[in-house]
């Protein structure tokens, strides 16, 4: 039997991928490869399905077939929150309608358990500093909106069926299990000073009057490796005949400041810059960190690694790529 990764040849998916490899067991992986690559998951077997098209719960279904899937983690989706406020509608079809269907494919081959990787997006901007997953979900972006919409769906399709199934909200994901596994989109705060130290721009920090200890935005970083840690230790969690919650966040419950990983990734680079202060963002938190305790308590799973190693191992991975396509 194997596990099926949809995203699998993607930032997050990879790490997933080699690690349930590394484990022994078998993996497909299902990828348009929009934003993903082939050679991030070596001889994994990819089949290329758009997730969103009408025909894909058919080829899904297909793939689970003939590669005796017995679990599916469903990690792919579009995850830019300024793309999903120009185009909403676009990122419902496919956020929604891939999970859609996936779940029609799920029902036609009788498969009981999906891992699911949410956000927390979904949580908005929370009264609470610290989240646990009581919190009312408030979403302020259509892709904050397809994530918590694609948890009910899979709790409806659990209803229907007896669906097994996990959401990870995951915090800020950031840094690389392998260089060759690492992030390559200035999409995080991480890779985005990365991107402009290349381009020789000063990293840019949006506010600095928060009530935090250096008035910029505090947030949970957590290392990819530990996040894809976290799939696997869900996928354990759905054979175990008494699961009490289905939604658990992923986060280290410690926060970093915006100037606090600026200030790392000059230590570990070697580079002195003075970020430019620009205009808060509306709508971002002060601070916003993971309470951490039900992953712990019901998965036995805690972030092993720190901002240190995440900014290592992330810096590691960009001079590798840039050596590597300069």
């Amino acid at each position: 039997m194997s596990v099926l990764v949809t995203g699998g040849a993607g930032y997050i998916g990879a790490h997933v991928v080699r690690l349930l490899a590394d484990a022994g067991r078998d993996v497909v992986v299902v990828d348009d490869c929009s934003t993903g690559s082939p050679e991030r998951i070596g001889d994994v077997p990819l089949v290329d399905v758009d997730l969103s098209t009408d025909a894909a719960a058919g080829e899904l279904a297909r793939v689970i077939r003939s590669h005796g899937v017995d679990a599916v983690v469903h990690i792919a989706a579009k995850k830019q929150v300024g793309e999903s406020m120009q185009r909403p509608a676009w990122y419902y079809r496919q956020n929604v309608g891939g999970m859609a269907n996936l779940l029609e494919a799920v029902a036609a081959t009788g498969l009981e358990r999906v891992v699911f990787s949410s956000s927390a997006a979904v949580y908005g901007v929370p009264d609470e500093t610290v989240v646990d997953e009581s919190v009312e979900p408030r979403p302020i972006n259509p892709y904050g909106a397809t994530k918590l919409v694609g948890e009910w769906m899979l709790a409806d399709a659990a209803r229907a069926t007896g669906l097994r199934h996990a959401s990870l909200r995951y915090f800020n994901v950031a840094g690389a299990g392998w260089p060759e596994l690492g992030d390559p989109e200035a999409l995080n705060l991480v890779t985005i000073v990365f991107d402009r130290m290349a381009r020789g721009l000063r990293p840019l920090v949006y506010g600095d009057a928060y009530a935090t200890p250096d008035g910029t935005g505090v947030r949970d970083y957590v290392h990819v490796l530990d996040l894809a840690e976290a799939h696997l230790a869900a996928l354990d969690h759905l054979d175990e005949p008494d699961r009490a919650h289905d939604v658990f966040n992923v986060g280290t419950g410690a926060g970093a400041s915006v100037l606090e990983v600026v200030d790392r990734i000059a230590a570990e680079s070697g580079t002195a810059f003075d970020p430019e202060v620009v205009p808060a963002r509306a709508g971002d938190p002060a601070q916003l960190v993971a309470d951490a305790s039900r992953i712990a308590a019901e998965l036995g799973w805690r972030a092993r690694r720190g901002l240190d190693e995440i900014i290592a191992s992330a810096w590691a991975a960009d001079r590798f790529r840039r050596s590597r396509y300069s």
